[in-house]
């Protein structure tokens, strides 16, 4: 059984430097007579933690839902590996390694932690639609290897073995999240796109939440593409970090770069905040 973990990119084996896992190229996305994303373009490298940020409204879930293929760009591409996404369609993104959690919660309530999870491995199973109906020899056998596979590499990996046959409904919150996470991992993808992952939780969920994804990163090889308001998680763990505002990237760079680029800080604090900066 292949491991859900992904073989860390980041490292080319001649030494050249390696090319992005994902990209968009001049991404336009309007609605009427409003521009969510006006020409944006970023890199996400393999093996990396990547982190859009910006104030409300600037433009991020557009970008998290154009990159996963909710929406389709007016003009700009999406490539993952080299390969024109812009008009494939969300599922076929996913079954391709692009996995994603949601701003709000995206679980079903009525059905356990383990059958949420698993409905994100569903995305690699080879059982026709006669075969599934039936339920009985090859299907039967791919859905149980399913399973162990996540209740060994999943649910064991983020510590929710003992809520695993609770129904998602019941749970608190920041148990919630760490389901939602588990599905998208169970996709095993080749990105990781977290929309606000620490969201509404305390200070104990979020140093949980920080750690997994660190871990999802390091140990795993996993490349991650977040988007958080949470600057003290942001500068702590991303390698990457992109700005928007009113949908246009205003600054990119290493997290130290991000925090002492003058547009960045008036952008979240205003001028008064510029002048103390530069000076």
């Amino acid at each position: 059984m292949t491991s859900l973990a992904t073989p860390n990119a980041s490292a080319s084996p001649d030494g050249a430097a390696p090319e992005p896992l994902l990209r968009a190229e001049g991404v336009y996305l309007g609605f009427g007579g409003i521009q969510a994303l006006a020409g944006v373009s970023l890199d996400v490298m393999p093996g990396e933690i990547t982190a859009v940020i910006g104030p409300n409204g600037a433009g991020k879930t557009s970008l998290f839902n154009t990159l996963s293929g909710f929406y389709r760009p007016q003009r700009g591409r999406v490539l993952l590996e080299g390969r024109d996404l812009t008009g494939v369609s969300a599922d076929r993104r996913a079954a391709l390694g692009l996995a994603r959690t949601f701003q709000n919660v995206a679980l079903f309530r009525g059905m356990s932690v383990l059958d949420n999870i698993k409905l994100g491995g569903h995305t690699r199973l080879n059982a026709n639609p006669l075969t599934a109906l039936w339920y009985r020899g090859p299907a039967q056998r791919e859905e149980m290897a399913l399973r162990r596979e996540i209740e060994r590499d999943v649910i064991d990996f983020l510590e929710i073995d003992h809520i695993r046959h609770l129904p998602v409904a019941g749970l608190a919150y920041g148990l919630q999240k760490r389901v939602e996470l588990a599905r998208a991992l169970a996709m095993r993808p080749k990105v990781l796109m977290l929309d606000e992952p620490v969201a509404g939780m305390n200070r104990e969920e979020t140093e949980d939440m920080a750690r997994f994804i660190l871990d999802i990163q390091e140990e795993r090889g996993i490349t991650v593409l977040l988007i958080e308001h949470d600057m003290g998680l942001v500068m702590d763990i991303s390698h990457h970090v992109v700005v928007l505002n009113f949908g246009q990237v205003i600054g990119q760079g290493t997290p130290a770069q991000v925090r002492a680029n003058p547009e960045v800080v008036r952008a979240y604090l205003g001028d008064e905040a510029t002048r103390r900066v530069t000076q």
